[in-house]
């Protein structure tokens, strides 16, 4: 996928090798819940990743709180068309969890730094969920070390004629609070289907805990 429009250009990869597996246990039920999202066996770990919360001015940890999940996004404010678009869907998913949002953080992690400025990239996570974290450094190893956990893969080109090629992974990442991945929603994940996984999720964490 690729667009052009006000001065920058985004393409969106979509690769992405998994082992599945079934870890969640249906609401109310005995029998396994089959998540719309990925399962990746083992789950990947991302608890020892630090990068800066712009949004509270401290380090943020990725791990959930106790009983919660985080959901993680890589991505960059000037994308015209796959990052709101995702933003929207995590939006829809929270207001139709209800209460149980409450339970339930969202960081986006800027992989365009130099144009995302504090600012800005609070502006816009704030646009879409309230209370979400903006996640920025400039740092450039620090970020790419970060996005290896993940799977979450990015570029940032200026091209000759100006325009700014940016190409990123457009998955979500819902991380427990072990820090570990527990699911991965590509991008198009409807926002039916991740409230469900959400209130699966939830439940197996809260009785774990």
């Amino acid at each position: 996928m690729r667009t052009r429009r006000g001065g920058s250009s985004t393409r969106l990869v979509v690769s992405f090798a998994v082992v599945m597996g079934v870890t969640l246990a249906a609401c109310g039920s005995d029998a396994p819940y089959v998540p719309a999202g990925i399962v990746r066996t083992p789950a990947p770990d991302v608890s020892g990743i630090v990068l800066p919360d712009v949004t509270n001015d401290i380090d943020l940890t990725f791990r959930a709180d106790p009983g919660g999940v985080l959901i993680a996004y890589w991505g960059y404010t000037s994308c015209p068309d796959v990052c709101p678009t995702t933003m929207v869907e995590v939006r829809n998913a929270l207001r139709d969890l209800g209460d149980l949002a409450d339970s339930v953080d969202v960081a986006m992690i800027t992989v365009d730094p130099d144009r995302d400025t504090p600012e800005i990239l609070n502006a816009y996570v704030s646009t879409f969920v309230a209370d979400g974290v903006a996640v920025r450094t400039e740092d450039a190893a620090a970020l790419e070390a970060a996005a290896v956990p993940f799977g979450a893969q990015y570029s940032v080109t200026v091209q000759d004629d100006g325009w700014i090629d940016v190409v990123h992974t457009g998955f979500l990442y819902a991380i427990d609070d072990q820090g570990l991945i527990r699911l991965t929603w590509p991008f198009g994940i409807e926002s039916e289907d991740m409230t469900a996984d959400l209130r699966a999720l939830l439940e197996e964490t809260s009785k774990n805990g």
